[in-house]
């Protein structure tokens, strides 16, 4: 009981230091670093190897933050932060992409886009890759918009079946059988399209 108390007073904290955020409270914006910076280093950490750009990517988090903390809808402040971090990550990631095939140096086998195990993707995998780095295949638009956006806040975002749940509004629940189901419907429309052509050189 006393750890669902300490919770609901940590979210309630995080709104009290948000909406100080958006007055231009610095002193608010630095007691909401100390306690998100943390956990949120260590999560981008997860997802990206490059520690420059796990650095940049937590700056640019809480520039984001300190530009729009009027944006915040009362949400759970965790889930609301990752999302930041996480799109400025793929931000990030597709920049380097960009450069990468404007060099033409390959992307690293185990970096995110690169298939390091030497084991071709499904077709659902690249749809679902396209999600996240931008080449949105035709196939996820026969998707219903509620299933994508699913897709978008566990794909793109890397948000946690919870996190994901928070941030839509709706039960845990609705969040894993609406995966399930965007998946069965992406699986659906992937067979009546031509074949997705592997990436190579025109």
């Amino acid at each position: 009981m006393g750890g669902q108390e300490e919770k609901a007073g940590g979210a309630d904290q995080d709104g009290v230091l948000l909406r100080a955020v958006a007055s231009g409270d610095t002193a608010a914006m630095g007691t909401l670093y100390d306690r998100h910076a943390g956990w949120l280093h260590a999560r981008l950490t997860r997802r990206c190897a490059d520690p420059e750009m796990v650095r940049e990517v937590l700056q640019d988090t809480f520039v984001t933050v300190w530009r729009s903390a009027d944006g915040h809808r009362g949400q759970e402040a965790g889930g609301w932060l990752w999302t930041i971090a996480a799109r400025r990550l793929v931000d990030a990631q597709r920049a380097q992409e960009r450069v990468a095939r404007f060099t033409g140096s390959p992307l690293e086998p185990d970096s995110p886009g690169g298939y390091g195990s030497g084991t071709a993707p499904s077709a659902e995998d690249r749809v679902l890759a396209g999600l996240e780095y931008g080449d949105v295949g035709t196939a996820l638009d026969r998707i219903s918009p509620e299933l994508r956006e699913v897709l978008r806040a566990t794909v793109v975002d890397g948000l946690s079946t919870r996190e994901a749940a928070l941030l839509l509004g709706i039960p845990e629940g609705t969040v894993k059988s609406r995966a399930r189901r965007a998946r069965a419907e992406l699986r659906a429309a992937l067979a009546q399209l031509p074949p997705i052509p592997l990436g190579g050189t025109a």
